[in-house]
């Protein structure tokens, strides 16, 4: 018996706020909560409002008026001192009367724990989404480049991760945001298999119909790559939770919060592939 024959009671639509509202999983609550009728304030840099998590300065504007949030914080709740911003923010949007948060969290992050412990000290009414790593990291993520050069080169070894499409964890989002009867409640999301970056890299290569190849290289060398793509090295420390094999099961936490199972990763490369996201440049 799934959780959507209960009885159930709906938020009454109030200006929502969206963190993070230009991002993966940002764009895609924003939308949803604009086709279901809700106001939606969208958190960005380039907001018509700016939000601005560095700067504390933006917050009241972005803050006014709003009674829910979906918190989602950059670069990652696992890093350094993103308790400690979330924590101040949420206590911030109490204040101003903002009772509904859901949090996007991670998998298996001590940091990211002590994140969300912070937000419930706040006294809001929380959900907590705590997701594995997202297939669309392939198309719209750290991944895209090198799945266009052909070569997944990952400090990842024989790891595998129970990949979860970004469209399910905004749709167990929204739910949260619009149904009560998600307060209180803890999510854990993932795809309905485990899968190592061979497979990835295989999956990728059927649906893009190129070879894409899969090379495991070192923490260091994978540390040099990002820092001359100039993206923060602290992303290399989050390979941790692939290889120590803390997230290597599955989890049914998109089941639980929509009655339905999780959207498999095939099923997102074949939608990739068609958009053309992954079609080489003219001329190469």
């Amino acid at each position: 018996m799934t959780q959507t024959t209960h009885h159930t009671r709906a938020t009454e639509p109030g200006l929502t706020l969206v963190t993070g509202g230009t991002g993966k999983t940002g764009r895609r609550v924003a939308r949803s909560l604009g086709e279901r009728g809700v106001p939606v304030r969208v958190g960005s840099r380039s907001g018509e409002i700016p939000f601005v998590w560095e700067d504390p300065g933006t917050w009241d504007a972005a803050l006014d008026g709003v009674g829910a949030i979906y918190l989602c914080y950059f670069p990652d709740l696992a890093f350094p001192g993103a308790a400690e911003t979330v924590g101040a923010f949420a206590d911030r949007a109490v204040a101003g009367g903002a009772r509904r948060v859901v949090l996007l969290s991670g998998r298996g992050e001590e940091g990211a724990r002590t994140a969300e412990d912070r937000v419930r000290a706040s006294g809001a009414d929380l959900t907590v989404v705590r997701a594995s790593w997202f297939s669309q990291n392939f198309d719209e993520g750290l991944f895209l480049d090198p799945v266009l050069g052909g070569e997944l080169a990952l400090p990842t070894g024989d790891a595998v991760e129970p990949f979860v499409d970004v469209d399910d964890v905004a749709d167990v989002a929204v739910a949260a945001l619009t149904d009560d009867r998600h307060i209180g409640r803890t999510y854990e999301l993932s795809g309905p298999r485990l899968l190592g970056f061979a497979e990835i890299a295989a999956e990728l290569t059927e649906a893009t119909g190129r070879e894409i190849a899969y090379t495991p290289v070192s923490l260091d060398t994978y540390r040099h790559f990002l820092s001359e793509m100039g993206a923060q090295e602290d992303f290399a420390d989050l390979f941790e939770l692939i290889n120590d094999g803390r997230n290597a099961h599955l989890v049914h936490g998109v089941e639980e919060a929509l009655g339905r199972g999780p959207r498999d990763f095939t099923d997102f490369a074949t939608r990739a592939a068609r958009a053309g996201v992954w079609d080489p440049a003219p001329g190469m």
